[in-house]
This record gives structure tokens, sequence and C-alpha cells, in this order.
């Protein structure tokens, strides 16, 4: 099973960018958590699940909800732990 460990950059704290991301995930039925970064102006995302889901959450994360905007999403492909059990938002 693959593992995405991604970062969103841009005007994504503020707005609902964390909740966009858990409905888009849990509809794909990938397990993870999104979370802001310190910086604010930043969302740390990481999920597991099916290649061609995470595939999608990823283009889901370059368009974000209405009010974000996405400058930059920088992915890696990590190995996969088996971790998670649903997908959360972290503080």
């Amino acid at each position: 099973m693959p593992r995405l460990a991604a970062t969103v950059y841009g005007r994504v704290q503020g707005v609902a960018f964390r909740y966009f991301v858990q409905i888009q995930a849990r509809r794909l039925g990938v397990s993870g958590y999104a979370r802001n970064r310190a910086d604010g102006y930043s969302v740390e995302v990481c999920a597991e699940g099916g290649q061609a889901d995470l595939d999608t959450l990823l283009a889901q994360l370059r368009i974000g909800p209405p009010g974000a905007r996405v400058v930059r999403v920088d992915a890696e492909w990590p190995s996969a732990t088996g971790e998670f059990t649903g997908f959360t938002i972290r503080t």
C-alpha cells in the first residue's frame, strides 16, 4: 500500500482546507491526517491507500476548496506504515 506525504502551500489556512481534504480522503477510502503547519501558510497531508486513490487525492490538493489559493504542492512517496485508521484532522 502506498503512502502520500504532501505539503500544500498558499492560502490554505483559515479556508476549511483540512476539512476539504478530510472529505475527499474519506470519499476515496484513504486513511491518514491533515494539519496546519506552524508557518501559517501551509498544510501537511499524510495519507495511505490505493495508488489511484492517492493520485486522485493529490490532484484535489492542487485545486483545494473555494476560497483557497494553492501555490505549490510538494509530494513524496515514502513507505506506508499502516498506522492509520480513518482520516483525521490534527491540530
